[in-house]
């Protein structure tokens, strides 16, 4: 299989130009072309020095971007999401959704899911294979292209398929190539890694200053009634999570957000609330709200608006911002926890 021109960094491109005989200033004209115009036909570009274009017309590295097997949209046309094939046949999806101004990408990090969330469609189907730094960002290029020369792209999400930080290395790496300046630009404040609560890569955002944001799916304030909704938790159990949360916030000084799915009769009590926001106490924590959306394989329905907004006010009225999740692409199964490769026609 030939290695993807996408998988490389700046410095690693500069590496096998070097190899190759030719000199590393000609990295500059080609991440230009590969990652700031998204450049698909590199054997067409007049503006390559000689060199480099024999180079690329060796062929010694991919640069297309996954066929699309299928794309739905929303009904509000707020929402597109993109199921990808790689080149192994394994597909991923990948979501954009569209707010006021600007657009923000959610791409998945593996193929499946080891985590196992009983109310997560990615969960439900297993895990298959982590994905490459370079099918990591050839999503990102890919919702640019989708966007068009209008762009928009601003903000970046790793909440579709997989656990970002069980493929930790991977995902380091692409987010290295998306927030450099010099191509996609994505500023890492405006990139956030979602974590069903995998402990020691908290720890290890924290001991390398990850300048990324942090989001926690917490689900659960007592173990019992997380690791019945999270297996995961039976491995990194709710108080080494919580222990490692506070770490990180000591050393990097950032907040963290925390995912909460509300679930009808399982996790959206006041009595709850009130256990989660004790569990907080002393961490820099903003919840996110999320009424459950519905998947095929998990028996349970979303919180009322009323048990939402109650839960909301528990939290807010002991100090924590608490704010719900618009829901986006529920229509098209795009939503938290809806991801799932496999094609589905609208309803």
């Amino acid at each position: 299989m030939t290695r993807a021109l996408y998988d490389l960094s700046f410095a690693d491109l500069e590496g096998e130009l070097t190899a190759s005989g030719l000199r590393p200033v000609h990295a500059k004209a080609l991440w230009r072309a590969v990652h700031r115009e998204g450049e698909l036909d590199l054997g067409g570009r007049e503006d390559f020095l000689p060199p480099l274009r024999r180079w690329v017309g060796e062929g010694r590295f991919a640069t297309g971007l996954p066929p699309v097997s299928a794309e739905m949209a929303s009904g509000d046309g707020l929402t597109r999401k993109f199921l990808l094939r790689l080149d192994d046949g394994q597909e991923v999806e990948t979501v954009l959704m569209g707010y006021p101004g600007r657009y923000t990408a959610c791409v998945s990090t593996q193929a499946g899911c080891a985590m196992g969330c009983v109310f997560c469609a990615t969960g439900q189907m297993g895990f298959a294979r982590h994905l490459r730094a370079g099918e990591i960002v050839a999503q990102v290029l890919h919702c640019r292209r989708a966007l068009g020369p209008a762009g928009g792209l601003r903000n970046l999400v790793l909440m579709g398929m997989g656990e970002p930080l069980h493929n930790y290395d991977a995902v380091m790496a692409a987010l290295g190539i998306i927030t450099d300046r010099r191509g996609i630009n994505i500023g890492p404040a405006r990139i956030t890694i979602s974590t069903v609560g995998v402990a020691p890569g908290i720890l290890r955002l924290a001991a390398e200053q990850q300048p990324y944001g942090l989001a926690v799916s917490l689900h659960g304030a007592s173990e019992e009634e997380r690791s019945a909704l999270v297996p995961a938790s039976r491995r990194w159990p709710l108080v080494e999570l919580i222990a490692a949360c506070r770490d990180y916030g000591r050393l990097t000084g950032r907040r963290i957000f925390f995912e909460w799915t509300l679930i009808a009769g399982k996790n959206d009590s006041t009595e709850t609330a009130a256990r989660l926001a004790r569990l907080l106490r002393g961490i820099d924590a903003h919840v996110n709200l999320i009424p459950l959306n519905p998947t095929g394989a998990f028996d349970g329905d979303a919180a009322s608006a009323q048990a939402v907004r109650d839960f909301q006010r528990v939290l807010r009225d002991a100090g924590f911002p608490a704010t719900v999740r618009q829901r986006r692409g529920i229509d098209v199964a795009a939503g938290c926890g809806q991801l799932r490769a496999a094609k589905r026609s609208r309803e």
